[in-house]
């Protein structure tokens, strides 16, 4: 039967057994736990190839890029900046008002129109010389012989120029048919070689040339052939 001591030593023994037992089982566990935790903890590498991208498609970096663009163009990036636009801005707007008060300007200070320009003067002048030439040009158009030298010549014989004289003592006159006008032409005479277009008036200045001058065609060829009374 053993002793008290052996006894003791045996326990002894055992508890030591038991000790290092139970400490060499905790650094086993505390070995996995660390190694465990280490293994989780580290990062498994991304493959070289691959790029982050972002919601859009586009590369994040780009994507990064292209908003802060859009960001410092959207807003002001400081105070500075926010006094730079408000100052353009007001530019702007003052700009525009003076040329709008520069459009009014013009618009009342806009000269009128210009007055109608004063109807030209007439070709012929209203005296013996415009008459001759008046129906010179007549005569021309209808055909009608004479020359200013005749016409003038035979006028300032017959009436010196006057429309309206009138003869009351040849024989025209003591028949009842004076001979009145540039060319002292009678009644009958005249109606008979009145040229159209022309007043249908004795005394009328063209209209006396002008019948004369076709009378005188008719009977001498010509008004520039009468040197006396026809």
């Amino acid at each position: 039967m053993p002793s008290f001591t052996q006894l003791r030593t045996v326990r002894v023994t055992r508890t030591h057994k038991i000790s290092a037992a139970l400490v060499a089982a905790a650094g086993c566990t505390a070995a996995v736990a660390i190694t465990a935790g280490t293994s989780s903890a580290a990062p498994s590498a991304a493959p070289a190839t691959v790029k982050p991208v972002s919601a859009n498609g586009q590369p994040a970096a780009k994507a990064k890029a292209a908003e802060a663009k859009s960001d410092k163009n959207a807003r002001p990036a400081s105070l500075a900046d926010s006094l730079k636009v408000t100052a353009v801005d007001k530019q702007g707007h003052t700009a525009q008002q003076a040329a709008n008060r520069s459009t009014e300007r013009k618009a009342i200070a806009a000269p009128k129109a210009a007055p109608k320009a004063a109807p030209k003067a007439p070709k012929y002048k209203n005296n013996l010389d415009g008459w001759i030439r008046q129906s010179l040009d007549i005569m021309k158009a209808k055909g009608i012989p004479g020359s200013y030298e005749g016409l003038h010549r035979n006028i300032m014989r017959e009436s010196s120029g006057n429309p309206n004289a009138v003869n009351n003592w040849d024989i025209n006159a003591i028949n009842g048919i004076p001979s009145k006008g540039l060319l002292q032409v009678i009644q009958p005479t005249f109606d008979t070689y009145h040229v159209a277009g022309t007043p249908k008036k004795l005394t009328d200045p063209i209209a006396n040339i002008t019948a004369a001058a076709n009378y005188a065609a008719d009977r001498y060829g010509s008004i520039d052939n009468v040197d006396s009374a026809y």
